[in-house]
């Protein structure tokens, strides 16, 4: 399945890559959110995190984490958001999987505070149920 990610990975297209190992490549968003926003992204292809290898993930976890040190270190962020967009209804718009590293500073209306839903104790407890019988 052909992407611009894979075209990245492939050398195929340019781009401002900060990181770059056997599994993953780490590279700046090319519409940030704000300056310095990166992509961690693996070599291998797969959607989304729902399919992934486990330890691809986790490797791009520790990426991710180190491009939030980075970018506290050197951009003098205050803070950062991992995002990481499943499925079109999930806001993925490139069907690879990746994980955007934001830097967040103080009122930077990078991202809008969520709303948030009305959920009964009832409600709570029955969806707890539900995920608790899939996870043991």
């Amino acid at each position: 399945m052909e992407n611009i990610f894979l075209k990245i990975i492939n050398r195929e297209i340019p781009a401002h890559i900060v990181y770059e190992d056997d599994l993953v490549i780490a590279f700046l968003d090319i519409m940030p959110v704000n300056k310095g926003h990166t992509l961690v992204v693996p070599k291998k292809h797969f959607v989304n995190i729902l399919d992934g290898d486990p330890d691809i993930l986790a490797h791009m976890i520790k990426t991710a984490q180190k491009i939030a040190q980075a970018q506290v270190k050197k951009l003098g962020a205050e803070g950062f958001n991992l995002v990481v967009n499943n499925g079109v209804a999930g806001g993925q718009e490139v069907m690879h999987a990746h994980f955007h590293v934001v830097p967040r500073y103080t009122n930077d209306n990078a991202y809008p505070k969520p709303s948030h839903v009305e959920c009964s104790k009832e409600e709570l407890a029955e969806i707890k149920e539900k995920l608790a019988k899939v996870m043991s």
